[in-house]
């Protein structure tokens, strides 16, 4: 014999039937959860984690340009600032200029006048060359009663010479100089007028790009916000969803697991032995190669070796090959049933 359990086969049939029975029991308590509506809200999770991710790129591209922007404006107005600094410079310079060429104007005015009056004495002298001549040397010898005299009067004459050429000299001098202080007057207004039309052009130029800039930067300020405001609703919508998702997903896997408990009844009440796999667990665990040192049954069905012996089982049972073990194991069930075996 195999054991020496007196159970019968009805009392394995209702031990096993009943542990069924409890475990369905079990497995109709767990809700089953909607496969389709995780799998709808998974797919509104990735549509929407892709939303999120454009959004996101879209908000970067936003801070990059509203930085440049910003930049932009801030070079703008750093450059406006430096203009209008060096135009209120030149506005002090051309006021400087303006009083420079008050002076000069009023220089102008004086040595016109000296003109003049260099020109009437050169002309009352010319005159009076014209009415009383020029002395000649001879005259000059014959009229002087001595030596002293004809000294005198030669160095007398030779001064109205040098004083005739220095007039006419100065008369040159005087009127170059004129020349050259209108030239001078002139350049300075040319140049006091250009500078401050350039620095005026290049300042209102500037301004025009601060303000552009500026524009820019409110935009990008304004499409930034839009975009952290549609951000933020988004990930509000995908904390709720993967909320959704996971109690789905749980419920899912506690159905799973109660379809599993199910295949798991199936597989203790059959399986792959000969005999209900509850029996053969109770047994050997399933090892066929299991052996009891205390009564020498062998294999995953414990089966004595005087029973082995008797259903013509070669060698020993937990040495043999599982379908040996496996025929034997059936022969045994259908001539015993579950009495011959302590775990039926």
């Amino acid at each position: 014999m195999v054991s020496a359990c007196a159970r019968k086969d009805l009392l394995a049939v209702g031990v096993a039937a009943a542990l069924f029975c409890a475990l369905i029991a079990a497995v109709a308590l767990v809700p089953r959860a909607g496969a389709a509506d995780a799998d709808a809200l998974e797919t509104k999770l990735v549509s929407a984690r892709e939303e999120a991710g454009s959004i996101a790129a879209g908000l970067r591209a936003s801070r990059e340009q509203l930085a440049v922007a910003e930049a932009e404006a801030a070079q703008a107005q750093a450059r406006e600032d430096r203009l209008s600094g060096l135009l209120a410079e030149g506005e002090e310079r051309a006021a400087e200029l303006s009083r420079k060429l008050e002076a000069t104007r009023e220089q102008l005015a004086a040595e016109r006048a000296r003109l003049r009056r260099s020109r009437a004495a050169l002309a009352a002298r010319l005159v009076a060359i014209y009415e009383s001549g020029t002395p000649s040397t001879a005259s000059l010898i014959f009229s002087s009663a001595s030596y002293e005299e004809l000294a005198t009067r030669a160095d007398y004459l030779r001064t109205i010479e040098e004083s005739d050429s220095a007039l006419a000299d100065r008369v040159e001098q005087v009127r170059d100089e004129v020349r050259h202080e209108a030239r001078l007057v002139a350049g300075l207004e040319a140049r006091a007028l250009a500078y401050n039309q350039r620095l005026a052009a290049a300042r209102d130029r500037i301004a025009s790009v601060r303000a552009a800039a500026e524009a820019a930067a409110a935009r990008q300020q304004a499409i930034a916000a839009e975009r952290e405001s549609a951000l933020a609703g988004l990930k509000t919508s995908i904390a709720r969803w993967v909320e959704e998702v996971q109690r789905a997903r749980a419920a899912e896997a506690r159905a799973a697991s109660a379809a599993e408990a199910e295949e798991e009844v199936g597989r203790w009440l059959g399986g792959p032995y000969s005999i209900p796999a509850y029996i053969v667990m109770c047994e050997s665990g399933g090892d066929y190669g299991a052996l009891n040192p205390s009564s020498g049954a062998g294999g995953a069905y414990q089966i004595l070796p005087s029973t082995w012996d008797l259903y013509d089982g070669q060698g020993e049972p937990q040495n043999a090959p599982k379908e040996e073990q496996d025929r034997i194991a059936g022969e045994i069930w259908a001539d015993s049933g579950g009495g011959a075996w302590v775990c039926a």
